[in-house]
């Protein structure tokens, strides 16, 4: 199968578990739709999501991703990018299609594209929420918040409440919230969306830096090309909805990334393929 780009490159998907070269360009590659594997975490297979409204917003979407991978899904607006991740997290259900966990339900942590901090607590109580949830006893549980707090940077903190806290120190402490109970699948809504680009470019090096750390698997929802390209080692281009695959692209790019690398060539050059492969797939092309 091929899907066209532009005049010049096409993406050939290669056999099961390989990747082709992309015609015009050494360092691009065309990453094989995921298929199950014992790797595999969990997999999407035939999936649809129409709503009572009568909005179709996902259809016939496949989608896989192996234990450990950084995967990004990127689309516009109202693709079904945020249904998808509900789906998989057990916040929504499919109205057709299967969602196949290989190994067993992983244990989840959502990060939503608000921080939804509870106002009136502070940084440790809003951190351990899920254990509060769970019926776990502060003192059980204070050793994994103040980690938590620590991997996000928020360790001085923890007596702060959320009016006190910037937007981006905000997503930390929701970012350690869902990391506090050391899921094995990471799911995270857009969470720097609203953030100014300096903030943004910090939390996407901090992310990076606790994914090598604990090598969970993350799977990214976004609407920016240079923000997926720069974090992911594959990305999931969507069409518009309703929402189905229109390319799987790798970045081979090595970890760790850095300022360096979103100012090479290299990044120029998949940020270009992923934005072309983006609008053809908006424009309807297959």
């Amino acid at each position: 199968m091929q899907v066209d780009v532009d005049a010049r490159h096409k993406f050939t998907l290669g056999p099961a578990g390989g990747r082709t070269r992309v015609a015009g360009h050494d360092s691009i590659y065309m990453a094989q739709p995921s298929a199950p594997s014992s790797g595999t975490i969990v997999s999407l297979r035939g999936v649809s999501k129409t709503f009572e409204s009568g909005t179709v917003a996902l259809s016939n979407f496949d989608f896989s991703v192996r234990a450990g991978e950084f995967v990004s899904l990127l689309g516009p607006s109202g693709c079904g990018k945020s249904t998808a991740l509900r789906i998989v997290s057990g916040l929504g259900e499919a109205s057709a299609g299967t969602v196949e966990w290989p190994g067993g339900t992983a244990q989840i942590g959502f990060v939503f594209q608000e921080p939804t901090l509870m106002p009136w607590a502070n940084v440790a109580a809003n951190v351990r929420l899920p254990f509060t949830l769970g019926r776990t006893d502060e003192s059980s549980s204070a050793a994994a918040v103040s980690q938590a707090m620590a991997r996000v940077g928020l360790a001085e903190f923890a007596d702060a409440y959320p009016r006190e806290l910037s937007g981006g120190m905000k997503m930390r402490a929701s970012i350690a919230r869902a990391l506090v109970t050391e899921p094995q699948l990471l799911l995270m809504d857009e969470p720097f969306a609203a953030l100014d680009e300096i903030t943004r470019f910090r939390l996407n090096n901090d992310l990076l830096t606790v994914w090598q750390e604990l090598r969970r698997t993350v799977i990214f929802v976004t609407h920016s090309v240079f923000e997926s390209v720069y974090l992911s080692q594959r990305i999931v281009v969507m069409t518009p909805r309703p929402g189905r695959v229109f390319a799987e692209i790798a970045i081979d790019a090595p970890y760790p990334r850095d300022e360096r690398f979103r100012t090479s060539v290299d990044y120029a050059g998949y940020c270009r393929h992923v934005a072309d492969a983006l609008a053809k797939a908006m424009g309807g092309a297959a």
